[in-house]
């Protein structure tokens, strides 16, 4: 008769919270997680690795969407194009640095004209440009 004496309280039960909750970050730690053990990069992977990388991630593409929302205000277009996330990497020097061997689609290349093909100025160009130099310094 042991064990009969008591009826079992069932246990209030836990709401389920994923792991990027838990983190506080966008991507899925769940399946960063999975990808890391399946990717044969190590033979054991932490758990904290792959909240580390989700974070990263999440770093990295919060960065790159707001300077590509700038430079997409910079144009006055309500949406970030292709063109606008090349703008936004290309003009930031970390951000060259990390992605210099990436070509983005649609993308482009940034406005540069060559000091060499500008028109040479002539002697008349240079006089007027020194005369406009000579009356804005009189004001």
């Amino acid at each position: 008769m042991s064990g009969r004496g008591k009826k079992a309280v069932p246990k209030p039960k836990m709401k389920v919270k994923s792991k990027s909750s838990r983190a506080g970050v966008q991507f899925p730690v769940g399946r960063i997680h999975r990808l890391l053990k399946k990717g044969n990069y190590a033979e054991r992977v932490g758990t904290g690795a792959a909240v580390y990388l989700a974070a990263v991630l999440d770093y990295l593409t919060a960065e790159v969407l707001e300077l590509a929302g700038n430079a997409a205000r910079d144009n006055k277009k309500l949406r970030i194009l292709p063109r606008h996330i090349q703008l936004a990497v290309r003009n930031d020097e970390e951000l060259h640095r990390l992605l210099g061997g990436v070509t983005i689609a649609e993308g482009g290349v940034l406005p540069n004209i060559q000091a060499q093909l500008l028109p040479k100025k002539t002697k008349k160009s240079f006089q007027e440009d020194g005369e406009r130099d000579v009356q804005s310094q009189e004001f």
